[in-house]
Order: structure tokens, then C-alpha cells, then sequence
């Protein structure tokens, strides 16, 4: 048996999990995440802002707190849209080193979608091909195949970061904010999306389990894939596109770093939904750290 914490460095949260590795599977010891906001101040263009790598430090050493009291053998780290596209990515690199001891290995869209696939699959019984999506802050990675073959991927500069980032929306967003996201995301993912048929729509949790939270009024069940009506949804969508910031605010259900962004997220969403014609919606609850559970050696 090996206890391993996997620290997913992603641009809007910070997922750390931590596991028990046996030879013929695997045990969850503790999990959680922080909103840190790593892109903010910076991702277009292209670094990594000063407030932006203090939440960072804080946020890894307090990770590599929790990995210390909960007697870990190694820490895995992997860095994505944010860090990889950072000019001074290596600075601050180098910082989480000399400072934590924690190594981050930045990994390529192509190995983040593989490592997404890997993780909303891991359960996952379905014999109809789908589309998985993951909202990132910096990046969205789609992921086309069946529960036992990823048939293409790709990973798009389309993250809701950077759109937040990009432009002044209003408050609530408009119809016409909404078609410039719209068409920021078309001009994004090109002709992905042209060989593409399948109606049905995974969601790799994060801000999909936070829709969850919001249709249900009760927190998303551990470990658990739930399929999501689709006429409720596109109705939750609405009304979260449409809410105002204070409105957002004052719902608990909504953590502080979508708080900002959850209009383009649904925006998002909604696009998909319509773009393929998407009938059947389900919510993995794993994606890229789950992932890399399946690499652990023991």
C-alpha cells in the first residue's frame, strides 16, 4: 500500500486528494479543494500575477500540511492552462520547490484531456459514445469516445478565466454578452466539433456539480455519477446567466471563485447543449486527479 496526495493545479481551483494505492485498487483517505484563482490578474497575458502566486503558496502549504499529518509517502503535483502558458512559469515553479519540496509537473492539453478521460470513465457504464466536457478556468477540454476507447480529444484556450478576463460584461449579463461568449467559443474550438455526433453530454465535475448543488438544493453525493434532466437544467442555466452578481453572492451553494464566473460557465453549457443537440446530461464526479490514480505505482 502507498498513500499518495494528487494536487490538480488547475487555473480557477486548486483539487488536492488524497489516496490509499493497493496493488488491485485504490481507497480516497481525504479530499478538497480551494477557489485560488491563479489566472486572475494575468492568464491573458500569459504570467502568473503576484497576488495570484501568494494565494498559490498558501494554498500548497497548507496541502503539504494536510499530506504531513496524514503520514503521505509522495506528493504528486501537476500544473495546466495557467502554469503552462506562464512566461515566468519556471519562477514560480522554482518557488513551490525551494519552498515546499513540492515538484509540479506541467502537463500538455492533450495529457490533460487523456487524464480527464481516464478519471470520468473510472466508473463510468455507458455503451453509447458521448462528449465529456471540462470547464476550466484557463483552458476546456472536450473529450469524444466510449467508456472504453477515447476516439479524439482536444483542449481549447477557451477557459472561463480568460473570458471573464477578456471582457466587461454587464451586471446581469445581456443577451449580446451572451453571443460574444458564444462566438469566442465557436472562433475557439473551430471545426472540433464537425464529426462529432452523440447526444450524449458528461460533465467532468467542478462547476457541473456546483449546477447540481444549485437545481437540487443539496450538496452533490460523493463518488457518485447523476443524470441531470435536461429541461431543468437549460431552466437553472437561465437563471444563472441572467443573475446578478449580489444575487450570486448570497448563495452559499455557489463557492467564491464561480461566484465571479458562473454566468460564462453556463453560457458554456447551454452552448454545448445546443451545438450538438445534447439529450441525456450526466455529471462525473472525477476527472484529471482521478485520473492519475490509475499511474500510481504501488
Amino acid at each position: 500500500m502507498k498513500r499518495v496526495a494528487i494536487i490538480d493545479l488547475g487555473t480557477n481551483t486548486f483539487n488536492l486528494l488524497v489516496i490509499d494505492k493497493f496493488a488491485n485498487g485504490f481507497k480516497e483517505v481525504f479530499s478538497t479543494k480551494v477557489g485560488v484563482g491563479l489566472g486572475l490578474g494575468g492568464i491573458n497575458e500569459n504570467r502568473i500575477h503576484a497576488d495570484a502566486e501568494k494565494r498559490a503558496l498558501e494554498t500548497l502549504s497548507a496541502y503539504k500540511q494536510k499530506a504531513i499529518e496524514l503520514n503521505v509517502d509522495e506528493i504528486v503535483a501537476f500544473g495546466t492552462s495557467a502554469i503552462r502558458n506562464a512566461s515566468n512559469k519556471t519562477d514560480f515553479m522554482q518557488l513551490v520547490k525551494s519552498q515546499l519540496g513540492i515538484d509540479i509537473e506541467v502537463i500538455s492539453g492533450e495529457r490533460e484531456a487523456e487524464l480527464i478521460y481516464k478519471g470520468v470513465t473510472m466508473d463510468l457504464e455507458t455503451n453509447a459514445p458521448f462528449i465529456v466536457m471540462d470547464i476550466g478556468g484557463g483552458s476546456t477540454e472536450f473529450i469524444y469516445g466510449t467508456s472504453t476507447e477515447l476516439l479524439i480529444s482536444g483542449s481549447f484556450e477557451i477557459g472561463a478565466s480568460r473570458i471573464y478576463q477578456a471582457f466587461d460584461f454587464a451586471d446581469p449579463y445581456t443577451v449580446e454578452n451572451c453571443e460574444v461568449i458564444e462566438q469566442y467559443l465557436d472562433k475557439g474550438v473551430g471545426n472540433f466539433f464537425d464529426s462529432i455526433q452523440t447526444d450524449q453530454l458528461i460533465g467532468a465535475s467542478g462547476s457541473f456539480e456546483t449546477f447540481y448543488e444549485l437545481l437540487s438544493d443539496k450538496t452533490y453525493p460523493a463518488n457518485e455519477y447523476v443524470a441531470l434532466p435536461k429541461a431543468e437544467l437549460m431552466a437553472q442555466l437561465e437563471r444563472i446567466i441572467y443573475s446578478t452578481k449580489a444575487e450570486r453572492e448570497k448563495d452559499d451553494r455557489i463557492i467564491p471563485i464561480r461566484k465571479k464566473m458562473a454566468p460564462i460557465a453556463a453560457v458554456k453549457i447551454r452552448w454545448i447543449i445546443r451545438k450538438l443537440n445534447i439529450q441525456k446530461i450526466t455529471i462525473s464526479p472525477y476527472s484529471l486527479k482521478e485520473g492519475v490514480i490509475d499511474e500510481v505505482k504501488v
